[in-house]
């Protein structure tokens, strides 16, 4: 895209406050979360949203986004930035260093993904963490209660929304995401969505449990993809009056014939994770799913792909000592170790890296439609008066019709902790 034209050069005057504040005198393509899921529901198409477990998987979907002229996501689990070199101190500025590397003229939106609140004093801390992690730049929140009751999970993230602005895109979720046959239901969703909407919070996202999983699918253990598509568009189009779209979780390890369908379902925003970590690990993948091949109990380091063999083995011995099995998805914990000796390698091995991560991410961005939707993007906020991307939406309910009593009272809820 070019930098110096006059869509573009309207787009970073449009640019949420928060970002303007920060980047105002750089040529950077960062947008509201709001822009991006309006060209999606627009184009018809689905956003990708990496998890940039990595410095270079911003790196390499950058690359991939500005080639196809496509919006992107870039996004970090609260979870994540535990356990993550990349956080949500860094990735802006990263983000800066390497659109400016490419010249800049790509469209992006930063997104705090699966920002988990377990109860009242989670809402509390993000109240102020929020504030922080905002004005470092990030342009979209995803706000997870899903692990409370349906009521709770209604109050937690009314009372977080509160104090997002209005402008910035906001995710949430109703049923947490654990595998085949764990579903969301319609009479939930419509609990969660039309109790935010009657308190007056306009999602723009609606991440539900149909079936993925976060990680890799280990077929000898039983975990198969199963996505349920037919629960997935009954949900899409209960919520499609409330202006709410599909954010579909745990895409890695689903075969991309089938994910080529997703926008057919009401689906406008699709997370990948674990498939890039893949890549820069070197892991052995299937070709068809990015699914992580697993041999004898163990995942297979491929020589020549992703990091050396010598820094491969240094994980695997890290996670020895932590007690990880060899398949286990805790290898994810290295990322923050061993996030900076990555980065210390040199430009001929960062770079392959860097390239087979953009060639995953123009696989996922042709097969959800996406290319082109940078324009789209600077058209929605062309039409705009100024900055504001906070949506157009109606009040349809009474609030006293979404108390503790009407909560379906079902739902996925457990222990074990979903959230990336």
């Amino acid at each position: 895209m070019d930098v110096a034209s006059k869509a573009y050069q309207n787009l970073l005057k449009r640019r949420p406050l928060n970002v303007r504040a920060r980047f105002g005198n750089e040529p950077l393509g960062l947008v509201s979360g709001r822009d991006i899921a309006s060209a999606m529901n627009e184009a018809g198409a689905i956003a990708l949203a990496a998890n940039a477990r990595n410095a270079l998987v911003i790196k390499g979907v950058l690359k991939a986004a500005k080639k196809l002229d496509a919006a992107v996501l870039l996004e970090l689990a609260k979870s994540e930035s535990t356990y993550c070199g990349a956080t949500y101190e860094n990735i802006p500025d990263y983000a800066l260093q390497y659109s400016a590397e490419l010249g800049h003229g790509v469209v992006f939106g930063l997104h705090v993904d699966h920002y988990g609140i377990k109860g009242p004093d989670d809402v509390l801390k993000g109240a102020a963490h929020l504030g922080h992690v905002l004005a470092r730049g990030f342009t979209s929140v995803a706000l997870d209660a899903s692990h409370l009751p349906d009521y709770e999970n209604l109050r937690a993230t009314r009372d977080l929304a509160d104090w997002i602005p209005s402008g910035l895109g906001l995710e949430v979720e109703v049923g947490e995401i654990k595998g085949a046959g764990e579903l969301s239901t319609v009479e939930e969703a419509l609990y969660f969505i039309g109790g935010l909407n009657a308190w007056g919070v306009f999602p723009d996202y609606l991440a539900i449990s149909n079936g993925s999983l976060h990680g890799t699918y280990d077929p000898a253990a039983g975990q198969v993809e199963g996505i349920d598509l037919a629960r997935t568009v009954e949900i899409a189009a209960a919520i499609a009056p409330y202006g709410v779209s599909i954010a579909q979780h745990g895409i890695s390890g689903t075969p991309l014939d089938k994910v080529g369908t997703f926008r057919n379902y009401g689906i406008r925003k699709g997370n990948v994770a674990t498939l890039f970590q893949n890549v820069i690990f070197g892991l052995k993948m299937d070709p068809a799913t990015g699914n992580a091949v697993i041999q004898d109990g163990s995942y297979v380091k491929e020589p020549g792909r992703g990091i050396p063999t010598d820094l491969w083995n240094q994980i695997v011995a890290w996670c020895d000592a932590k007690g990880y099995g060899r398949k286990s998805g805790d290898y994810k914990k290295a990322n923050l170790p061993f996030h900076d000796p990555i980065l210390d390698l040199p430009p001929s091995v960062q770079e392959p890296i860097v390239e087979e991560i953009a060639w995953w991410a123009e696989r996922f961005l042709v097969a959800f439609g996406a290319a082109g939707t940078a324009e789209r993007v600077m058209e929605i906020v062309a039409r705009r008066p100024d900055h504001n991307a906070a949506p157009e939406r109606t009040i349809l309910h009474r609030r006293d019709a979404f108390g503790p009593g009407a909560a379906p009272g079902g739902g996925v809820k457990g222990e074990g902790d979903y959230s990336d």
